[in-house]
């Protein structure tokens, strides 16, 4: 969901049909769609919403988990620009843009007032609230993208992924992991876009985060990047694999 939070280690593809989709969002309860631990790091996950419609006007989704500061935004970018089959959905959140940030691209940026509105009419498929700034995804967000007839990318956390597989949806996901904690706190760092407190609140949490993704039965591909190039080329191996329309590109 988001860029800038880390839950380190999501990529997360997302799949289901029409019936199964609608099912979910009817299903959910507003309070199994907020996330269960509001206070832990906003981290990063994708969700690839696959589409293709029928006589029947069913839609078959299917769906994957990245993380941020292990090359998340880095292989978001090599796949959108090796296949064409790919649509942002844009994430909102009520935090202050940062520099460079531009509403409706980066973010859709929104009041507490707008979007704690928004979810009360349970128009968000997922939300968190962490440390007093909301971060979610809108249905229209996804659907946007779905009219496009493309694969919707999601950031999303691993909390947004726990909320997903307590529902319908039929999914895939993959956990990208990076060679090491030390590894993972450099790149952190690297980057020079948050304080010491926050680094220091991901990299606790960080820990948990890579448990669950490296536990038996939580994700279907397990990838450690500790080659960009490989990790890629195993992940488009495998997306190739679940949606043979990208053979085709």
């Amino acid at each position: 969901m988001t860029k800038d939070g880390f839950c380190p280690f999501s990529l997360f593809l997302f799949g289901a049909t029409t019936v199964a989709y609608s099912r979910y969002l009817a299903g959910k309860s507003k309070k199994s769609k907020q996330s269960e631990k509001p206070q832990s790091s906003r981290g990063v996950s994708i969700a690839f919403f696959a589409t293709s419609s029928s006589t029947n006007d069913s839609i078959r989704n299917n769906s994957c988990t990245i993380a941020s500061g292990v090359g998340k935004g880095t292989l978001i970018e090599l796949l959108s620009k090796r296949f064409p089959h790919f649509g942002f959905s844009v994430s909102h959140t009520t935090r202050p843009p940062r520099e460079g940030e531009q509403d409706g691209v980066h973010y859709n940026f929104t009041t507490v007032e707008a979007i704690e509105k928004e979810i009360a009419e349970d128009k968000f498929l997922e939300y968190a609230n962490v440390h007093g700034k909301y971060y979610g995804t809108s249905v229209e967000a996804v659907e946007s993208v779905r009219r496009t007839g493309k694969i919707c990318i999601l950031d999303i956390d691993v909390q947004g992924v726990r909320n997903v597989k307590k529902s319908s949806v039929d999914a895939k996901y993959v956990f990208i992991a990076p060679p090491s904690m030390e590894e993972l706190e450099k790149r952190l760092r690297g980057r020079a876009t948050d304080k010491e407190e926050s680094i220091l609140t991901r990299l606790a949490n960080a820990q948990g985060e890579l448990d669950y993704g490296m536990a038996s039965g939580n994700f279907d591909l397990v990838l450690t990047n500790d080659n960009l190039d490989k990790t890629f080329q195993a992940l488009v191996a495998q997306l190739e694999d679940w949606y043979p329309q990208l053979k085709e590109s």
